[in-house]
């Protein structure tokens, strides 16, 4: 049975930063896609970032880029999804998904992380 966990997420300042992790199971980590999807209060999923199997290619949503850096530990099972220069708008609950996510299409996912940006 598949299981991914995310932790890292808290309450965060404008211009603050956090750490997310995945932690998975019961699949092959690194024979998949991986990424991050957010849903914030009221809206739909919306896709985040992926890293390919293998980490080489990453791609990021415009909202986002150049400031989360996606990775992946495949001897630990684990996604990371470093972010910096918080925004009051990244204000979300962050899911860890298995595949790409793109356009927010993730039916493999953890339970959350909620990431709070507020003064």
């Amino acid at each position: 049975e598949v299981h991914l966990v995310e932790s890292g997420g808290g309450l965060v300042q404008p211009g603050g930063s956090l750490r997310l992790s995945c932690a998975a199971s019961g699949f092959t980590f690194s024979s998949y896609a991986m990424s991050w999807v957010r849903q914030a209060p009221g809206k739909g999923l919306e896709w985040v970032s992926y890293i390919m199997n293998g980490g080489g290619i990453t791609s990021y949503a415009d909202s986002v880029k150049g400031r989360f850096t996606i990775s992946r530990d495949d001897a630990k099972n684990t996604l990371h999804l470093q972010m910096n220069s918080l925004k009051p708008e990244d204000t979300a609950l962050y899911y860890c998904a298995r595949g790409t996510g793109i356009g927010g299409s993730a039916p493999i996912r953890g339970q959350g992380t909620q990431v709070t940006v507020s003064s």
